[in-house]
């Protein structure tokens, strides 16, 4: 259970994309960012219109998802929150850099993976400077 506590869940699908890239980049950065953009599968909508949903997309709905669990998380200061905090930091700065570096990352879902990365980072250094605020009390000066 303290694992779950300690480690980022934004990480699950951070590995699904590593995985996928691991496996597919051979063939080559340009064929995998148009495997992980293109087409799965397409439903018509009641106004007629045909939405596309691709790959990319799957990974970052699942993403989002796991960020609200983490915003979720971010609000507790239990014992191994700053833990947490931290390891999320590194795999912030992980993404940032696989985007900048790695040809297969260079994608708009690698993208929003990060941009959520972020934003569990942010969240969670904002909520711990409003506890901490909250929980240091200052006398009164009258």
């Amino acid at each position: 259970m303290k694992a779950f506590e300690i480690v980022p869940l934004l990480a699950v699908p951070v590995g699904i994309y590593n995985l996928a890239a691991v496996i597919r980049s051979p063939a080559g950065p340009d064929v995998f960012a148009a495997e992980i953009e293109g087409k799965l599968f397409e439903l018509t909508l009641p106004s007629d219109a045909i939405w596309i949903a691709s790959p990319g997309d799957l990974i970052c709905l699942f993403a989002l998802a796991i960020l609200f669990w983490e915003l979720l998380r971010s609000t507790s200061s239990g014992r191994y929150a700053l833990i947490n905090h931290s390891l999320s930091l590194l795999l912030f700065l992980i993404c940032f850099v696989q985007f900048l570096l790695l040809p297969a990352f260079a994608t708009t879902t690698f993208l929003l993976i990060t941009v959520m990365c972020f934003l569990d980072v942010l969240a969670g250094a904002i909520v711990s400077v409003v506890s901490a605020r909250r929980d240091i009390t200052a006398p009164d000066r009258d």
